[in-house]
């Protein structure tokens, strides 16, 4: 759980408060809700020698000094230090958070931390659907890069935002945190939709739910209720040091792999699926269907887009876009000087001449209960472009179109 409070305080020395050995981390212990075990531990950042010191007002005044991502790297490795000293172990997990400012930055000089913990501790980032919406690429690439060392990955605030539903299929958290919003309120008819996708991705990935924010009876018998397994808050334990506990019975966020991301949506596909050749008309016709589905799904699906050149990127495909990205949480469009055109609200990246995906076309759509996609690749036809012929394939085969949206999504770095 992450609060930054946009009002900063008057920290007249930040250096004392980003510089390595200011931090000292405490632990709130993250408990099993069935058998009362606990099973790991959020680290959070804390500055006991200088009193009165807010973390949202630090991390506030470090992204407006430009040193978040300096900020975050002392914090994380903290909390990773505080828990090799005390020899945590990897019987139990300990949750670290990632601001969207640190990914795809460089690791600090000093990496032997990061060594240890990877080798002695079972680590899992917490990650928000902000770091999605501001770097796309970069946060599949930490995906990559912790599931490869055994980490896992959580979702955090779930049920605050509808967009962090578009995230699931993206990074296949192994565990869904839940907004104390949902735990202590009633849910909203919003809210209620958020839920009935989480718990059906749960049931679909095995994915762990937490709840955050218990501080009562109640509060723990709406988690349950939820579909809450693992839970947080003061009812269940305070943030402070970490303490001996008997070991847990199991396992509760067992290692996973990650799936490697596809070169091209067209690579992505099987001998199981079927192909056709048909000319560009057609599939213009195929795409804007798909595209029209993402204007009345609820929650809002992803839409992401190849369209080889900029050229092909159309005043009229720009008003539609436009309008998917007024209602969508994350819009993306690829194509070769695309960066040169512009669209509010759209994602929009450029390829390389040379990038196997110019040779293809694709639109995919990607929701919580919805997913479509044209993957279409350029025969290289000579004569008229409307006539120009693809081999394609149009899918709601849903892995298919995850494997589609990864490979897009993993192009996108505005």
């Amino acid at each position: 759980m992450v609060m930054h409070d946009p009002a900063v305080a008057d920290l007249t020395d930040l250096d004392q408060l980003v510089g390595r050995g200011a931090v000292r981390p405490a632990y709130q212990p993250i408990v099993d809700l069935t058998s009362g075990e606990v099973v790991g531990y959020e680290a959070l950042a804390r500055w006991p020698d200088v009193p009165g010191t807010n973390p949202e007002a630090v991390f506030a005044a470090a992204r407006l000094d430009g040193r978040t991502a300096e900020l975050d790297w002392t914090c994380r490795l903290a909390a990773l230090e505080g828990a090799l000293s005390f020899g945590l172990g990897r019987e139990r997990v300990l949750f670290v958070n990632v601001e969207p400012e640190a990914l795809g930055t460089a690791v600090p000089a000093d990496a032997r931390v990061l060594d240890a913990a990877h080798r002695d501790l079972r680590v899992v980032l917490e990650l928000t659907e902000r770091a999605l919406m501001r770097r796309p690429a970069e946060l599949l690439r930490v995906v990559q890069w912790a599931r490869s060392h055994g980490w896992g990955i959580a979702l955090d605030d779930v049920g605050a935002d509808p967009a962090s539903l578009a995230l699931l299929p993206f990074l296949a958290p192994d565990v869904i945190k839940l907004d104390m919003s949902l735990v202590r309120h009633r849910p909203t008819p919003d809210q209620a939709s958020i839920m009935a996708a989480v718990m059906s991705h749960s049931e679909m990935t095995g994915a762990t739910i937490l709840a955050e924010g218990i501080e009562t009876d109640t509060h723990l018998d709406q988690a349950l209720a939820l579909g809450a397994t693992l839970g947080q808050g003061w009812a269940l334990g305070l943030p402070g040091p970490l303490r001996d506990a008997p070991r847990p019975s199991r396992p509760v966020v067992p290692a996973r792999q990650a799936p490697p991301i596809a070169v091209t949506p067209f690579a992505a596909m099987t001998d199981h699926q079927r192909l056709r050749i048909g000319r560009k008309g057609l599939l213009l016709d195929l795409s804007l269907h798909i595209e029209s589905q993402a204007l009345h799904l609820r929650p809002a699906p992803v839409v992401l887009s190849a369209f080889q050149y900029a050229a092909r990127f159309t005043p009229a495909t720009v008003a539609r876009y436009a309008l998917l990205a007024d209602r969508c949480p994350l819009v993306g469009a690829l194509a070769v000087d695309l960066t040169r055109h512009p669209v509010p609200k759209v994602h929009t990246s450029a390829l390389a001449a040379d990038d196997p995906l110019v040779g293809e076309w694709t639109v995919a759509v990607l929701g919580s209960h919805y997913s479509a996609a044209l993957i279409a690749r350029d025969l290289g036809d000579d004569g008229p472009d409307h006539d120009r012929r693809f081999e394609f394939a149009v899918t709601h085969d849903r892995d298919l179109v995850v494997a589609a949206a990864r490979s897009l999504m993993a192009r996108i770095t505005g």
